[in-house]
Formats: C-alpha cells, sequence, structure tokens
C-alpha cells in the first residue's frame, strides 16, 4: 500500500518512523514533510491547503491510506473534499470532516457540546465584538485566573491566563478588536479556571468502535516552572504517573464514553484520532479542550508505546473495524524534550544550521521545523526537533533525552530544563 501524510511536523515524523517500520507499506510520501522526514520517506512540496494539488498527487502516486496530521486541513474541508470526489472513492482517510472538525475549530462549539452530552468543564461564555461591553461585565462577576481562549485554531497559542482584571478587560480588547490572533479571534470563549494537574487522553475512533491509546503529559509554557507564553508543547511523558487505573476508569466513564456517544448522536461525520486534554481536579477529571488529531509533543512518547503495526491499525480505522484490535502497549516510559527557536513563540529565526545530530543511548529525534539546504540541515521553524528516550521510569527517560539534547547544536536553541518538576 502507498500512504500518504500531511503535515511537516514531528507529530509527522513519528508517523512515518512508525509506518516504515510495517511490511504492508509500499511507498510512503509525506506533503511537505521536514529533514526528517526526507531520511525514510520521499517528501512532497505541495502546498496543503490546495486541495486540488493534493488531488494531483493522490493521483499520480496511487495512494491508498492518507493520514492528515495537523487540524487547519481538516477544519477546512480536506476530508469532505476527497469524499466528493469520483476518482478517489477507494482512498482510506484518517481525520474527520468538518462536521467532527468543529470540536477544535471552535471552542464555543466543543463547549456547548460538553454541556449538552453532560460532560464535565469549566463554566463559560462567549462574546464577540458586539458584545465586549458584556464581556468586560462578565469578567467583574467571575473570580481570577482568568482564561481567555480564541474560538478558533491558534497553533496552541491562544489561550491567556490572567490574574489581573484590568490586563483580562484589555486582552478582551485586543483579542475581539485589534484581532490579536486574527481571525481565530472573532469569538472568544471566557472560561472559569480549574486548578490540577494536565494529562492528554488519545482515542483513536472508525466512527462506531474506539480504542484508549497510552495517555501523556505535555508541557506548554516557554519557562522553567510554567511560566511566561503558551507554546504548541515543550516537551512531554508517557505513561503518566498520577493517572491510576482508577482514575483513568473515571476519564473513561464520565469524559470518553460520553464524547463518543455525543459524537455519534450529534451525527459528527468522525474517523480518526480524539485528543482530549483533560485537567484533574481533587481526583476528579475534566475537559478543558478537544484536537481532532494526535497531540504535539505527545505523539512523540504516546506512539513509540504502540507494539501493533501502526499501518494496519491505521487501515482497520478507515475500514470501521477497530473492534478487531487488541492494542499491545509496552511498559517502559518515554520522555520527550523539544529544542526550539530563539525567539519561539513569538516572532522566531530561521535558517540556523544544526550540527550533534548523531546521538544514541535509547534516543531518537524527530525533525519539526527542519529542512535540507546543500549539505546542511537547517532550522526552519519555532520548535525545531524533539529527543525522545526510554527507560524503566520518565525521570531516567529525561535524564537520557537531557544528555542527548545537549550536543545538538544551533545558534539561539532554547529548552525546558526542569520538565517533570511537578510530578
Amino acid at each position: 500500500m502507498n500512504v500518504l501524510i500531511i503535515g511537516s511536523g514531528a507529530r509527522e515524523h513519528v508517523f512515518c518512523w512508525k509506518i516504515k517500520q510495517s511490511s504492508g507499506c509500499d511507498s510512503l510520501y509525506v506533503a511537505p514533510g521536514n529533514a526528517g522526514t526526507n531520511k525514510i520517506a520521499t517528501n512532497l512540496d505541495i502546498n496543503i491547503s490546495n486541495f486540488q494539488e493534493i488531488k494531483k498527487i493522490l493521483i499520480i502516486k496511487e495512494i491508498g491510506l492518507l493520514i492528515i496530521g495537523p487540524e487547519i486541513p481538516l477544519i477546512n474541508g480536506l476530508v469532505d473534499f476527497i469524499k466528493q470526489q469520483p476518482e478517489l472513492k477507494e482512498i482510506l482517510v484518517i481525520g474527520p470532516s468538518i462536521s467532527g472538525a468543529m470540536l477544535e475549530g471552535s471552542k464555543d462549539f466543543s463547549k456547548d457540546f460538553m454541556f449538552k452530552h453532560k460532560i464535565p468543564t469549566a463554566s463559560y461564555k462567549t462574546f464577540n465584538a458586539n458584545t465586549l461591553d458584556d464581556g468586560i461585565d462578565y469578567l467583574e462577576t467571575i473570580p481570577p485566573p482568568y482564561v481567555l481562549k480564541a474560538d478558533g485554531p491558534a497553533a496552541g497559542k491562544g489561550v491567556l491566563i490572567l490574574e489581573n482584571l484590568p490586563q483580562a478587560k484589555e486582552e478582551l480588547s485586543n483579542m475581539l478588536i485589534h484581532n490579536k490572533f486574527g481571525d481565530s479571534g472573532n469569538k472568544v470563549v471566557v472560561e472559569g479556571f480549574l486548578k490540577g494537574i494536565e494529562l492528554s487522553c488519545f482515542v483513536l475512533f472508525d466512527g462506531k468502535s474506539y480504542i484508549t491509546l497510552p495517555s501523556a503529559k505535555d508541557y506548554k509554557r516557554i519557562g522553567e516552572g510554567d511560566t511566561g507564553l503558551n507554546t504548541g508543547g515543550m516537551g512531554s511523558i508517557s505513561p503518566v504517573p498520577f493517572a491510576d487505573r482508577e482514575f483513568l476508569k473515571k476519564i473513561d466513564a464520565k469524559i470518553i464514553k460520553p464524547t463518543i456517544k455525543g459524537i455519534i448522536k450529534d451525527k459528527l461525520d468522525y474517523v480518526g484520532f480524539i485528543f482530549i486534554g483533560i485537567i484533574k481536579v481533587e481526583n476528579e477529571p475534566f475537559v478543558i479542550e478537544y484536537n481532532v488529531r494526535m497531540g504535539d509533543p505527545e505523539t512523540q512518547v504516546v506512539l513509540p508505546r504502540i507494539k501493533n503495526d501502526f499501518l494496519e491499525l491505521m487501515v482497520k480505522t478507515a475500514n470501521g473495524k477497530l473492534n478487531s484490535v487488541k492494542l499491545e502497549i509496552e511498559k517502559m516510559a518515554y520522555a520527550n524534550v523539544v529544542a526550539v527557536s530563539n525567539g519561539y513563540p513569538e516572532q522566531y529565526e530561521k535558517g540556523k544550521i544544526i550540527s550533534g545530530l548523531e546521538i544514541e543511548n535509547d534516543s531518537i529525534i524527530f525533525h519539526a521545523g527542519t529542512k535540507n539546504e546543500s549539505e546542511n540541515i537547517i532550522t526552519n521553524g519555532g520548535r525545531v526537533l524533539s529527543v525522545v528516550s526510554r527507560a524503566d521510569s520518565f525521570d531516567l527517560a529525561l535524564k537520557k533525552s537531557y544528555q542527548n539534547i545537549k550536543p545538538i547544536k544551533f545558534e539561539g536553541k532554547h529548552y525546558r530544563k526542569d520538565l517533570g518538576f511537578d510530578l
């Protein structure tokens, strides 16, 4: 089978790495990919927002399975487009249609979904430019910290948590009037603050049945001690030490099952990964957000723990046959440390030569913002690469990742040195 993976991040590099291990894979393509995927697959330099261009590639390369990594093509309707093309009807696709992608495409939609299906989450109200004054009044009625979320997708950076009421009012105005997050901030969800510790749950859904993948914990803030701006993610670990069997059972009963039932009841056209951001508050799970794809940096520690043939798993998902799958999970712990460019998550530098990429000791590098230029690999994004290690415990795995990230050099390299501090 010929496989095409859409995307250019570390998540897509992990997909490639797992599928490459399958004897069922004939030719493997990534669009547009990065310097890491370029070593194990064929990168295709195409614009993933141009659906006609994707259609052409699907036909020319005789693709049997398409995996859509990032959220934007899903939210923009790539799956719907493919289903409407008679020439593409035989292609298996991993990813939801627009109706399902709204769980990530609109925070307001997803909060309404949660309330409708009685899924535990924080209280909220939604405001737009016309109701800004109501939003400011609402802020005065709730206790700090104030949680402001851009309604649309913002690459993990559209959430502000503010202690100061005047600052919260100012930022609400910046989002709604001054387009701080562009069109994604045309509506803003103001949420009640939940105090607890977070984890990421992943579900694979075939439209009827689901299986739960290993959970992970990621670190979103740029600075040590979870300080500074939100990023797409600075590191991750799996399994999660505080998510014991009893707590995972609560997540399944109170969150995963109602989510699946809600998707089916609301007739959301959905096949693929469901990411559920969870916060543990006094031993009870609450949903922070849904994503409609695998998370990054969590994919880097979740997929290596899956022993099953990953291509076979994807084919069974696309064919609605997940009920025949018995998931096999490795017990070893995995830890991921992310190296980022100077200035990230705001304006960052590109084009810096990377050296020191030869590592060992049960570690692997997954590329993200990298590309090949002449004989060099250079930086090409905010998050540059992930160093992932395995060991008997998350702290030993982290120790290996920290040892192996040190020799990697590029100008302006930054990484969190305190991952696991809260565990």
